[in-house]
């Protein structure tokens, strides 16, 4: 079974990445949608520690075999 995963890599002010995945992202994302939403969500100032920048976002997708089930 294969799995996707949109990784939000943002940065913060003390220079660290803060991290948002989501599991399940839709296949036909583009980069707009996606800073869009990036953006939407520094401008919320929804986290008491909250992202101030963009860094990059990426898709990881795995293949996971069950072996016993």
């Amino acid at each position: 079974m294969e799995t996707r995963t949109l990784r939000m890599i943002f940065g913060l002010s003390s220079g660290k990445e803060w991290v948002l995945s989501l599991s399940n992202p839709r296949t036909d994302l583009t980069e707009g949608d996606v800073t869009a939403v990036m953006q939407a969500i520094i401008d919320s100032d929804l986290f008491l520690v909250g992202p101030d920048m963009i860094v990059r976002a990426e898709i990881v997708s795995r293949n996971v075999t069950e072996v016993v089930a």
